[in-house]
């Protein structure tokens, strides 16, 4: 049972997501119900002759029909990204900002890796064509921070605006961070999630330098396992997902239409462990999600699904399964655990967004994705995976954890909001 508390109660009452499944919430997550792959050969640059040539990438955006041409032009596709899916959570939650509430109206939607895809464009614009043709526009198309800028500029929100940036865990960070910012009275209300769009040739070669990526180049919708014995590494992905943030008071005053989730716990840990990898116990992760209980007054009992971290990678998936059974103990074998990654691929700065908004929907459909190409079970990682079908079951309270490199470890916790 969640105790009362006298802090503010944050509640989400509006998503938008842009992802591999879907350009928006709704169909994202049906795909997500219905046990879809986004994974398949690479479409957007010929990867012929690169090791992996496979990713999860964005089909059909038009950013003209989501945000102005002009406006469009200026943004990185990962900026377009973040602005198709904060205009989509705002209409959501019913929401709009007017000149009276717009200094009580913040923006934290943190980018991993910024606007990637105009820094390698215009270098190779400067490399084969001269300084000439570099873009004006280039510093505010590449910084992380721009991001949040640029939506902040377009909406009119004048409260707190910045980016978060922790790798992987970036987003997750965002939707604590703009919690607390809420709670501090710093803010009503507040724009957070992240944007990622790191499917360029660079990017991949990189990665696939560091021996992270799946090379089942021939069965790309079977690459992304998680969990599955025989996984070979991650799938990068691109896409966005945010979230509107307001006071349960806000909320209700203003009539918001739905209320999906409450944010009733947030911890944060670093593993000062190594660049990459987790240790092996998943430490740094046990501390984050028991700081998200204690934050929220809740017992390991009360969880009923964790969305998982697990990107596919054979260390990585295997820790975090570790962390899991450490901190829950006997009561790991109740939870069910899937993680959409196994769909979406790795969203990068996006996924922890993008899968707090499929804990929240959980919440309300009482329905749990699946994670697809579960085939083989590997005695590293012994809990209920919901393997390749959803499922149906009452979900009061989700958990939620992202990892990122750097050894940054966040833990969000949703519960029903009028649950008790």
């Amino acid at each position: 049972m969640r105790r009362k508390s006298p802090r503010e109660r944050v509640v989400l009452t509006g998503v938008g997501m842009v992802t591999p499944l879907g350009l928006d919430a709704a169909s994202s997550w049906a795909a997500m119900l219905q046990g879809r792959s986004g994974v398949a050969r690479l479409a957007s640059f010929d990867p012929s002759g690169y090791r992996c040539q496979i990713g999860a990438e964005v089909k059909g955006f038009d950013p003209a029909q989501r945000m102005p041409a002009k406006l469009a032009k200026r943004l990185d596709r990962s900026g377009q990204f973040g602005l198709a899916a904060t205009l989509e959570a705002m209409g959501d939650a019913g929401f709009q900002i007017t000149t009276d509430n717009a200094e009580r109206v913040g923006i934290l939607v943190g980018s991993g890796a910024g606007g990637c895809g105009t820094l390698a464009q215009q270098t190779e614009l400067l490399l084969t064509r001269g300084e000439a043709a570099v873009s004006p526009f280039m510093i505010p198309m590449f910084l992380p921070d721009m991001i949040s800028g640029q939506i902040s500029i377009y909406v009119g929100a004048k409260g707190p605006s910045f980016n978060v940036s922790s790798a992987c865990a970036t987003s997750s960070s965002a939707i604590g961070e703009a919690a607390e910012l809420i709670r501090q009275g710093r803010a009503e209300v507040m724009l957070a999630g992240g944007t990622d769009a790191c499917v360029i040739p660079v990017m991949i070669a990189s990665f696939a330098s560091m021996h992270a990526l799946s090379l089942r180049n021939d069965e790309p919708e079977r690459a992304s396992r998680p969990f599955d014995r025989d996984r070979d590494g991650l799938v990068i992905g691109e896409g966005a997902g945010v979230v509107v943030l307001e006071s349960l008071e806000h909320a209700q005053r203003r009539g918001a239409p739905h209320i999906y989730a409450e944010v009733v716990g947030y911890g944060v840990s670093a593993d000062a462990h190594h660049i990459t990898a987790p240790p092996d116990r998943g430490e740094g992760l046990q501390r984050a999600i028991c700081q998200a209980l204690a934050e929220s007054g809740l017992g390991v009992g009360d969880v009923a699904y964790v969305n998982a971290h697990a990107t596919s990678t054979p260390q990585g998936d295997a820790a975090e399964s570790a962390a899991l059974r450490a901190v829950f103990g006997a009561r790991a074998d109740d939870l069910a655990v899937s993680s959409t990654k196994s769909m979406t691929g790795h969203l990068l700065g996006a996924a922890g967004a993008v899968e707090a908004i499929v804990c929240a929907l959980a919440i309300r459909d009482g329905m749990i994705p699946p994670t697809i190409n579960y085939e083989t079970p590997d005695p590293a990682c012994d809990l209920d995976y919901v393997p390749n079908v959803a499922r149906a079951k009452r979900v009061d309270v989700a958990l939620s954890n992202s990892l990122g490199f750097g050894g940054r470890n966040t833990a969000l916790i949703l519960a029903r909001h009028d649950w008790e």
